[in-house]
């Protein structure tokens, strides 16, 4: 048997056909419920995580924006193992489990280490090398352990509504799924955002660490609670991996004679490409893309954290900022699904109103506009601090509301809605039904790699503009010049978009429901 294939099998997590009462929106939703849990306990370390760098650990901005860019690079690159893992071997379900394990392990480590330094607020630290080990193996099995659980738990929701055959029905509510995926994912971000990195700032890391560590406990406990709703596939015997390296060597060489997991692979008759010379040109052309939206968690949290950040008697943190990209997802994701997809459907006869394609190249547009909304903000916000003559006292609060930085956030929400799901619905339709962990994995890492490409280029820069002078990313922001990078990287994300539209353009998808009418 074939990975990945939905089954009906004895026990509470395994598939079954629709008549038994399985799949379809009731499980959903507890599965929803799950992916808003495990964004809670997950951002809660994560949106916070470059003032931590930059507080108790005493790192510069531009090493902690670099360190930041790696682990959000290989929380992002590491969906590809759990994947494979998933699809090969343990199944989506097992895979979603064993990620619920590593959390609660990752992140008790991670609280511990938290004891171990010696500050529990923003500032220069002295760490002890045994705190900084704990640090690095927790943050590391916290991105192993997202990267079972993202791609699996997304496709094992997708997989309630993929039954056999081409059904429009199922398509618009697997389409409709990823949508509402995403809404939940919003609310996770908001309510970690919002409520854990306030603590983290004011109640201390530990507490904050701790409750992420809680939020995980009630994440896998809902998760087994909706066990009996769920369908999946059975586990695969044999040499899955060994069958996945033939697969591929397939796939490069060509080979007439491939059998068994090698066939899932094999060039579709109809245009007689590869798998990989398909996907890779629309993988590769994500990249900018990526990087652009990257900036969330690193330059915008630094930007917004030198601004007035005062609502009434409230300071606002920094990292809860990013509470307005989720809730653009929480606004425009209803919208989307239940205005504008219906509404696009009428002119264009697609079950989801526009491509997956067309749908990406939008969100890249918005993604370029949001660069150039935060190149803006920032040069008035160095003005402002030329005129209140603050250039040389970083210390001191900008008199800037942080209300300038909306926009810009609302942009990266947009382009999310857009470019994000859009990348995971395609790469999940794109790929063989026994692959679909391995698709959204694939949309996944092409945004790690993005974190690597921005990490890349904040290393490069620094180094290059501190040799001509100051650095663009100085620790005194208000000697920086963050501005400089916001348009750089929408210049790249211009050249980028007409790179991707060539390509676009000329694609054909695998399943002729995914293109125009």
């Amino acid at each position: 048997m074939e990975s990945g294939e939905l089954q009906p099998r004895p026990g509470p997590s395994v598939g079954a056909k629709p008549a038994d009462g399985r799949g379809g929106w009731r499980a959903a939703h507890f599965l929803l419920a799950v992916v808003f849990l495990e964004r809670v306990g997950f951002v809660g370390v994560e949106g916070n995580l470059i003032m931590y760098l930059t507080g108790p650990l005493g790192m510069s901005t531009a090493a902690a924006a670099a360190s930041v860019n790696a682990w959000a690079g290989t929380v992002l690159v590491l969906p590809l193992v759990g994947a494979l893992a998933a699809d090969s071997r343990l199944g989506r379900y097992g895979a979603v489990l064993t990620a619920g394990v590593l959390y609660l392990v990752s992140l008790g480590i991670l609280t511990v280490s938290s004891t171990l330094h010696p500050r529990q607020t923003h500032g220069e630290g002295t760490v002890s090398p045994a705190g900084l080990a704990f640090f690095y193996i927790a943050l590391y099995l916290i991105a192993l352990a997202q990267g079972f659980h993202r791609p699996c738990a997304q496709a094992l929701g997708a997989d309630q509504f993929a039954p056999s055959g081409n059904d429009p029905g199922a398509q618009a509510s697997r389409s409709s799924y990823f949508n509402w995926y995403h809404f939940a994912l919003a609310w996770g971000y908001a309510v970690a955002a919002v409520t854990l990195s306030y603590v983290e700032d004011n109640v201390g890391w530990t507490v904050g660490f701790g409750a992420s560590w809680a939020t995980m406990v009630l994440c896998l406990s809902v998760f087994l609670i909706g066990a009996p709703t769920y369908r999946a596939e059975q586990r695969v015997d044999g040499t899955p991996f060994a069958d996945a390296a033939r697969a591929w060597a397939a796939r490069v060489f060509r080979r007439r004679n491939a059998t068994g997991t090698e066939r899932l692979l094999a060039p579709q008759p109809e245009d007689g490409k590869g798998l990989v010379a398909k996907l890779l040109p629309i993988w590769l052309t994500s990249l900018v893309f990526a990087a652009a939206i990257s900036q969330l968690n690193t330059m915008f949290t630094k930007q917004g954290s030198t601004m007035d950040r005062r609502i009434g008697g409230l300071v606002v943190p920094p990292a809860a900022l990013q509470c307005i990209v989720s809730f653009t997802f929480i606004v425009m994701v209803p919208v989307y699904d239940r205005g504008l997809v219906p509404l696009a459907r009428r002119f264009t006869g697609h079950h989801a109103g526009i491509t997956t394609l067309q749908r990406i190249g939008a969100g890249m547009a918005m993604s370029g506009a949001a660069m150039v909304a935060a190149a803006l903000v920032e040069a008035r916000r160095l003005r402002v601090a030329r005129d209140a003559g603050l250039v040389d006292r970083p210390d001191v609060m900008v008199p800037m509301s942080l209300w300038w930085v909306i926009p810009q956030y609302v942009l990266i929400g947009l382009a999310g809605v857009l470019g994000k799901i859009g990348l995971e619905e395609f790469f999940y339709d794109e790929v063989p039904d026994t692959l679909r962990s391995v698709g959204v994995a694939l949309s996944l890492s092409a945004l790690g790699a993005g974190s690597y490409v921005s990490g890349l280029l904040v290393s490069a820069i620094d180094w290059g503009t501190k040799r001509s002078g100051k650095s663009w990313f100085s620790d005194n922001l208000n000697q920086a010049h963050l501005d400089y990078f916001f348009w750089l990287l929408a210049a790249l994300v211009a050249m980028e978009v007409a790179v991707f539209l060539h390509f676009a353009n000329r694609y054909v998808y695998r399943n002729k429901a995914g293109s125009d009418p």
